[in-house]
């Protein structure tokens, strides 16, 4: 529910002559909010109206919080000071805030006076929400700071000056579920410092330098961020206790392989983008040369189970590590991942199962068992082939990105190539160097942008119901009329941007439902006439050299086009009956 703020009500000054005149202030009121957001205040307000629980001070140049007698504020419940230049906070004031539940101090100096002021916040029994970060804090500072509140259940310590986090640092807070220590230098987590944490559920500690986290023993918690450290080693202690995670963040670290979660059992989200995973096959052999950097690692196991618990992640990020293969025998036991990205890395093979023995992969390996998966993001490798049974064992398979690849479509050869008669074969015609795209029921979305595709072969998505299409960056593309056969009905989206066709080039059938269409970045001179049937909401025309617009095509658009993009044509300036259109 929005609250309507109105000018905060005027305060009566008496003149000389006895008479009132009102004296308006920069802040805002509700009945029971008042906003004095960045007005420039530079003292913390003597006074409020009756029954004020909300008061917003942030952004402004109070230094302290101070006050012998201050009426109204009985009632408060929340204070935001961030943003100001506070060192100053008197036991006086605080002792008057019986009723205070959050308080946001943020982006301040309480490093300065940080002895008296954390003697001030043990008057803050009430305390459940507490912004501390971007103080310049210190570890011991920290922890005194929090050493009395018990009741506290959400705590922000990020952007400070933390190191380590000393065994015991947060006993006086038991209560705690929301924990953000991010953005600090932390380099060190001392045995015990979560221990008294039985309800913490959220930990951030992302932007820090942690380089091995061993014995992680937080059965509790729901969400764990520890991205942008520098961790080798993440390991998960091994007991009876289920752990209740669901999402955990490891991206922008320098992990070495996948890491080992035996009882993660409700883990749903597991970012490992940005590390150095060069294999998740057993027995890599890049382990070796790192298995004596920690003794965490000498004992370490590798085996074929390293995700076998993870029955339930459904988002799997793997962009930008090192991976030179895509074993589908690593993601047989995510019976329930739907969205998987490998991304930037260096793949260059597709193996239906493990090649740790040394064979080698090829397009008559067996197919191997079906994944879940609906969205695969394979962008940014070196992939020349896909074998004939991967889309075979991706049967939930809708959105797939091969942009920046090096793949070529086969030419569908179904008996019936304009029709539905499911005819059509999985042999690839050119002896294994193109990949078939035909005939793939449940796919949607298909990206094969940057793949230097030259020519599209006939009926090449044949009896795959694309609902958008992006062929962007192939530099010479030719697209012959029989390419695009087969989404006639289907297609909503097409883009053909950048790949410098002449009119000669792109001859497109009648796409009966397109909507939008990105031409930009070709040496178009005139529009496909086999356009002029389609539905077009959006068209984009950059970068071509068209003259004029044919006013058929404009007039078949007239009742749908919505949005028009035409910069970048040399443009006739005699010819332009067509924007009458």
């Amino acid at each position: 529910g929005c609250l309507l703020l109105w000018l905060l009500p005027s305060v009566l000054r008496v003149q000389s002559n006895g008479e009132a005149r009102p004296r308006s202030t920069p802040c805002q009121q509700s009945p029971t909010k008042v906003s004095c957001k960045g007005v420039g205040l530079r003292k913390f307000p003597k006074e409020l109206g009756q029954g004020v629980k909300y008061l917003e001070l942030s952004n402004n140049f109070i230094q302290n919080l101070s006050g012998s007698h201050m009426p109204g504020f009985g009632q408060l419940e929340y204070l935001d000071v961030c943003f100001n230049q506070l060192e100053a906070i008197s036991a006086t004031t605080l002792a008057q805030l019986p009723q205070l539940r959050s308080l946001l101090l943020g982006s301040n100096h309480l490093d300065r006076n940080y002895l008296a002021n954390g003697q001030a916040f043990h008057l803050l029994r009430n305390i459940e929400v507490l912004d501390l970060s971007a103080n310049n804090l210190e570890s011991h500072m920290a922890g005194w700071y929090v050493s009395n509140l018990t009741r506290l259940r959400m705590l922000d310590l990020s952007g400070n000056k933390m190191t380590r986090l000393p065994a015991g640092i947060f006993w006086s807070t038991p209560r705690l579920r929301e924990l953000d220590l991010s953005d600090n230098y932390i380099m060190e987590i001392e045995e015990g410092a979560f221990e008294a944490l039985k309800e913490l559920e959220v930990v951030n500690l992302a932007l820090n330098s942690l380089h091995c986290i061993s014995g992680f023993s937080l059965t509790q918690l729901r969400v764990l961020n520890l991205s942008h450290n520098a961790l080798e080693l993440f390991v998960s202690e091994e007991g009876a206790e289920p752990y209740l995670l669901q999402v955990l963040d490891l991206s922008h670290n320098r992990l070495l392989y996948f890491p080992e979660l035996p009882k993660a059992h409700y883990l749903t989200h597991l970012n490992l983008s940005n590390n150095l995973i060069a294999s998740l096959l057993p027995g890599s052999r890049h382990l070796g040369e790192f298995v004596l950097r920690y003794e965490e690692m000498a004992r370490f196991n590798r085996t074929l189970h390293t995700a076998a618990g993870l029955t339930h992640v459904a988002d799997l990020d793997l962009s930008n590590n090192r991976l030179q293969l895509f074993p589908f025998t690593f993601f047989h036991s995510l019976g329930s991942l739907h969205s998987l990205s490998l991304a930037m890395n260096c793949l260059q093979e597709v193996a239906g199962e493990s090649l740790a023995g040394g064979t080698e992969p090829s397009d008559r390996s067996p197919a191997p068992a079906a994944l879940s998966v609906r969205s695969l993001d394979l962008h940014g490798n070196a992939i020349r082939v896909l074998p004939r049974w991967f889309f075979d064992s991706l049967p939930q398979l809708e959105t797939i990105d091969l942009g920046s690849n090096s793949l070529q479509p086969c030419e569908s050869q179904g008996s019936d190539r304009g029709g539905n008669s499911g005819g059509a074969s999985r042999v690839p015609v050119l002896g294994g160097t193109c990949t078939p795209f035909y005939n793939v029921p449940r796919l949607k979305h298909l990206s094969l942008c940057k793949n230097n595709i030259t020519r599209l072969q006939p009926y090449a998505f044949n009896q795959t119901s694309l609902l958008s299409l992006d062929l962007s960056g192939n530099k010479d593309l030719f697209v012959p009329k029989e390419a695009l056969g087969g989404l006639e009905f289907s297609l909503q989206k097409l883009s053909l941007r950048d790949n410098q066709m002449d009119d000669s080039k792109a001859e497109l059938p009648c796409l009966n439902i397109l909507k939008v269409l990105d031409l930009s970045g070709n040496n178009l001179s005139l529009l496909p006439t086999g356009l002029f049937c389609s539905p077009l909401e959006s068209l984009d025309i950059r970068n071509n050299n068209l003259l004029t617009l044919e006013k058929p095509a404009l007039a078949s658009w007239s009742p749908s086009l919505k949005d028009m993009s035409i910069a970048g044509n040399p443009f006739s300036c005699c010819s332009l009956a067509w924007l009458d259109t």
